[in-house]
C-alpha cells in the first residue's frame, strides 16, 4: 500500500535574501522556515499556512481561484516570492495560501526536477538529470 509522500523543505523570503546580498539587510534578520512538506501531485502550486507567510513576512500580492479535489471552490491570497529548497535544489516561485500545512505542487516537483518514488515514500532526483535539475523548453525557430 502506498502512503503519502513527505519531503523536508525550506522556504525563504526571496524579497529578504535580495536585501542580504544587497548589503542592506544583516544576514541574521534572513526569515526562513525549515518543515516537512507533503508532495501533492494533484496540487499545482505551492501550498502555504498563514503562519508561515507570517513568519516570513510575506507579502499577499493578490488572490486567486483555488478548486479543490472535492470540487469546492475559494478564494485564497498568493504571496510574493519564496524560495524553495527540498532535496539539494532550488527554485523560487509564489505560494498559495490556505490550509494549516505546507503542499509540494507538481510546478515546484517540475521546477525541481523531481519525481515522486511511490515505492520507497521519497522525492528523487529525475535519473535523466541526476546532479542537477533541467528545464524543458520547447525549440522555437533556429536556436
Amino acid at each position: 500500500m502506498m502512503g503519502a509522500v513527505h519531503a523536508k523543505v525550506k522556504l525563504t523570503n526571496a524579497v529578504d535574501e535580495e536585501l542580504v546580498n544587497r548589503g542592506l539587510l544583516a544576514p541574521r534578520l534572513l526569515r526562513e522556515h525549515e518543515t516537512q512538506g507533503l508532495v501533492d501531485t494533484g496540487a499545482v502550486s505551492l501550498v502555504i499556512s498563514t503562519e508561515i507567510v507570517e513568519q516570513l513576512g510575506l507579502r499577499i500580492r493578490g488572490q486567486r481561484l483555488a478548486q479543490y479535489a472535492n470540487g469546492s471552490e475559494e478564494i485564497v491570497g498568493v504571496t510574493g516570492p519564496v524560495i524553495i529548497e527540498c532535496e539539494g535544489r532550488t527554485t523560487v516561485d509564489e505560494a498559495l495560501v490556505v490550509g494549516n500545512e505546507v503542499l509540494i505542487g507538481q510546478v515546484i516537483l517540475e521546477k525541481l526536477d523531481l519525481l515522486v518514488d511511490c515505492k520507497n515514500q521519497r522525492l528523487i532526483p529525475n535519473p535523466a538529470n541526476p546532479d542537477y535539475p533541467v528545464a524543458m523548453i520547447k525549440c522555437l525557430g533556429d536556436v
